[in-house]
């Protein structure tokens, strides 16, 4: 790297900590260092890389593309004569400067995951734009008809960026590590909304010329490329609190405004651990059931999936995940996706802090619990403990990287002690606030602002064997759940011939039904399936979380009474932590199961999100 633009990097980093929260912050710094180097990106950030994008697209349903420009400022090392960018099937007309001189550009050879470099020759500029189209089956986008709406009198479109997906959308530097800012104007069909994941700057849009309605966005503070969002659709809108509040189709509005009653004092509580909420408005977005995630944590926009709605506040433990992700992931981002787990495991023990916090010990036990039940099913899953997939660092499998992160950061919490952890991370989000961070970078600053020299404390928390090391350190701290030790006894009694009658399940919340059902032997007789499903409905249930957890034993058992609420649940709901389990448990059924989940995916197919539709293609074609 050249000298004078390492100096102004360097200088970035230094100057970033020292600027007010509420000013915008217009260069993030990148990591240099050999860890964060980004193998799934094609840009040379230390050459030439992206600082600010302005997007200029207009959504054409009928041809479900993004047509329009992308318009990006440049940071340049000196005598850098070239700039690369990521495109996943974008469709480049032309590129030019910030004059309007065409500027030499040439599309590298496709890769189907990563997707082609975009080399634009910069001949001096410090802008470029790019007009360009996406093309149907953009990896991000979804394009709903009306008939698969809750309306169903007006089409829907919205994008998935994690990890690399919005490459298919916006021509950009599609790495965690290179954080940029952005403005965006986007047209859509009279009757639609627009929303993004930043500032909305037309809340009712601009009429244009040709009868469409353009609406304008802005995010000050630079962010990752994954975190730039986008929904369009039959939308309406409900404040929740001086500074949340929900979207929605209007006929989802009452029970997502209900089911989201807690969410500013969940900012407020958030606040009160681990500071500042640095992102203004804190916004929710309730989609239609084909979103393929949980909940994605779009700066000022949280993405959430209806199948969170239970009419009880159940798993509203979703947006206190999404929210976290305001400081761990949106506001301390993980350079590269090996580094994952700081996103998400933090995410992770900071959740089940805010639901402490809020709802009380108790319930915070029941889900720290739960995850330590998965965590142990995902290192059985990954081949053991001895398995490299269960490493922290390096994209761990299953949601080891939520759990193990999780357990990781407990653990250092029950030796360290509350007091000091929490002011540990309070300053290790202030000291890393709007940039990107490495395994690497995080053990150091634990060594340099928690450990402090004490050898002692150096060799209690095994920080390396945690970050880099397969399996489970042995020091790792298992919270148990006094209300789910209750449910593993009525469990065992059920499993040792009592009827389904004797379980006393009225009071059940989602996670102790998760309990049950998910530790219930895989073989069960079909009187006991039969006596469960009669007794409390499960195949007619209406919360996703259950009836999924049901449907899994129902599989593993060939329990044919429970296909056609298979069948149903598989055509009307997309998140792949519901969906994925059930087709992979029908094809591990062979001749019995295979069929089935062919036939079905083959009706369903369509519904699904671009990235569940090519993951779930695979499972059920055996490759």
């Amino acid at each position: 790297m050249h000298v004078a633009f390492r100096a102004f990097l360097l200088a970035s980093a230094l100057s970033v900590t020292s600027v007010a929260w509420a000013a915008p912050l217009p260069v993030a710094p990148i990591l240099t260092t050999p860890e964060a180097k980004d193998a799934r990106s094609f840009a040379r950030p230390q050459v030439a890389r992206v600082t600010h994008v302005d997007l200029d697209l207009t959504a054409d349903f009928d041809a479900k593309i993004m047509r329009g420009s992308a318009a990006m400022d440049v940071l340049a090392a000196p005598g850098a004569s070239e700039i690369v960018l990521d495109t996943l099937g974008l469709k480049i007309t032309k590129v030019t400067d910030g004059a309007g001189r065409g500027l030499p550009w040439t599309l590298g050879k496709a890769d189907p995951e990563l997707g082609a470099p975009l080399t634009v020759q910069l001949k001096g500029a410090k802008r470029i734009v790019v007009e360009y189209a996406s093309t149907p089956g953009a990896r991000s986008l979804q394009w709903l008809p009306p008939s698969l709406t809750a309306g169903k009198h007006k089409p829907y479109l919205f994008s998935q960026g994690q990890a690399i997906n919005n490459r298919s959308w916006i021509p950009t530097q599609d790495s965690p590590g290179i954080r940029q800012t952005w403005t965006a104007r986007i047209v859509v069909p009279e009757g639609l909304i627009a929303v993004m994941s930043g500032e909305k700057l037309t809340p009712k849009g601009e009429p244009t010329k040709d009868g469409h309605r353009a609406f304008r966005f802005r995010m000050d503070n630079p962010v990752p490329p994954y975190l730039i969002a986008l929904g369009v659709g039959d939308l309406a809108f409900r404040e929740l609190g001086p500074r949340t509040g929900v979207y929605t189709e209007p006929s989802m509005l009452d029970q997502a405004a209900s089911e989201l009653v807690d969410t500013e004092k969940m900012v407020t509580t958030a606040e009160g651990l681990y500071g500042p909420y640095r992102w203004g408005r804190y916004d929710l977005l309730v989609l239609p059931p084909s979103f393929p995630l949980g909940g994605m944590e779009n700066p000022t926009l949280t993405f959430l999936t209806p199948t969170f709605i239970t009419g009880d506040g159940a798993n509203v433990s979703l947006v206190a995940h999404e929210l976290a992700h305001s400081w761990s992931g949106n506001l301390v981002t993980n350079a590269t996706w090996p580094d994952g787990w700081l996103n998400e495991g933090f995410t992770t023990y900071f959740e089940n802090r805010i639901m402490e916090a809020l709802y009380g010990a108790p319930r915070a036990r029941i889900e720290a619990d739960l995850n330590w039940d998965g965590m142990q099913a995902d290192i059985k899953e990954e081949g053991g403990p001895a398995a490299d997939a269960t490493k922290l660092y390096g994209q761990p499998g299953g949601q080891l990287e939520y759990f193990k992160g999780a357990t990781f950061l407990r653990t250092i919490e029950a030796i360290v002690g509350r007091e000091r952890w929490d002011a540990y991370l309070r300053s290790y989000f202030d000291r890393h606030a709007f940039q990107p961070q490495t395994t690497a970078g995080f053990l150091t600053d634990l060594r340099a602002n928690l450990i402090k020299g004490d050898k002692d404390l150096e060799a209690k928390l095994e920080l390396d064997k945690w970050a880099y090391a397969a399996g489970l350190p042995d020091n790792a701290v298992h919270v148990k759940s006094e209300a789910l030790a209750r449910v593993d006894e009525q469990m065992a009694a059920f499993v040792t011939g009592g009827p389904a009658s004797s379980v006393k399940a009225s009071a059940w919340t989602t996670q102790e039904w998760l309990r049950f059902l998910n530790n219930l032997p895989l073989q069960l007789s079909t009187a006991q399936l039969d006596d469960l499903d009669r007794t409390f409905k499960l195949s007619a249930s209406t919360n996703s979380y259950v009836r999924s957890a049901w449907l899994e034993l129902a599989i593993a058992n060939r329990y044919e009474p429970a296909l056609p609420s298979l069948e149903a649940f598989l055509k009307s709901v997309g998140r792949g932590l519901f969906i994925r389990p059930l087709y992979a448990g029908l094809m591990r059924q062979g001749e019995w199961g295979q069929p089935i989940a062919r036939q079905i995916f083959a009706e369903a197919k369509a519904t699904y999100h671009p990235t569940i539709a090519s993951g779930l293609e695979r499972t059920v074609s055996g490759s």
